[in-house]
């Protein structure tokens, strides 16, 4: 096989091998740390250390939190990046989740709870490939870029752990078959339709004021997380799922006010044939006529 000869155009070469900028790389070394924690939650999981496992799952979730905003930050995006992102998502919130809940009580059914298992793992990848095809919908009303759709790979993976979380608590273990209904429910919340609010449009800005207090309540959060990890897993978790009808109300109001927007008159002109009113005196015989007028 003859190699294609550069020599007679060092250009190519230059463009093929040319250097990438460091800013380009640091989001994709956070997609891969994230990558690393997903995959050492399965081991761990395997080795039936449960605890560890979760904490791993749940810190891959901040890493995914923080590599976009790191890439927006210094303007790192790159489409090699974006895809590298979803591959992480579906393997740290799809299949390592679904393995932990597997090895840790939906075993005992058997072929079933390897099912759920399963289910809840497409159900991740086929949420990301839906995100990533109607990314740039040109469809989408503007409103609709407040809200995901369907509850998100990260939040998914974070929800279908509750009960491990409450184990961890000390609460009584539900049966393995309603461990395995509330799986496919999470997949299912996950692949629906239901309008999920994102957050990723909320103004960044912050008043000057408001920069200490911020700065002591994400402190406080972490410490409590740290202190406290199975108690604010499950507080927010349940505080989420309780704040999905609030979110499809939200959704059905904009799309309230964009039809009744679409269906106002262009510049509030009023119609040309304004209906009389209700309490009209009925036209009189002449006026009421509809025979075409003689021509002269």
């Amino acid at each position: 096989m003859q190699m294609p000869d550069h020599s007679r155009h060092p250009d190519l070469r230059r463009r093929r091998f040319r250097p990438i900028p460091v800013r380009l790389l640091v989001p994709n070394v956070i997609t891969l740390l994230a990558i690393c924690a997903g995959l050492t939650a399965i081991r761990l999981s395997t080795e039936g250390r449960m605890e560890l496992a979760v904490a791993a799952i749940v810190f891959a979730a901040l890493l995914d939190g923080l590599d976009g905003r790191v890439a927006r930050m210094i303007k790192g995006q790159s489409k090699f990046g974006a895809e590298l992102d979803s591959l992480a998502d579906f393997v740290n919130f799809g299949v390592a989740p679904g393995l932990i809940l597997y090895f840790w009580q939906l075993h005992e059914l058997g072929n079933g709870g390897w099912i759920a298992a399963v289910v809840f793992a497409i159900s991740g990848g086929l949420r990301l490939a839906r995100f990533n095809a109607t990314m740039d919908d040109p469809n989408k009303p503007a409103f609709a870029a407040n809200y995901f759709t369907g509850v998100p790979a990260p939040a998914g993976a974070i929800t279908v752990l509750l009960p491990v979380y409450l184990a961890f608590l000390g609460v009584p273990r539900l049966p393995a078959a309603l461990i395995a209904l509330y799986t496919l429910l999470i997949a299912f919340l996950m692949v629906s339709r239901l309008p999920v609010f994102s957050g990723k449009t909320v103004r960044m800005r912050v008043a000057p004021e408001l920069v200490l207090p911020l700065f002591v309540s994400v402190i406080f959060f972490i410490a409590l997380l740290i202190g406290y990890p199975w108690y604010m897993l499950s507080i927010c978790t349940i505080l989420y799922l309780l704040s999905l009808p609030a979110s499809l109300k939200s959704y059905r109001n904009h799309e309230r006010k964009a039809a009744a927007l679409a269906n106002a008159p262009a510049g509030g002109v009023a119609p040309s044939n304004p209906a009389p009113p209700p309490f009209a005196p009925p036209a009189s015989g002449p006026d009421r006529d509809e025979r075409p007028t003689r021509l002269n």
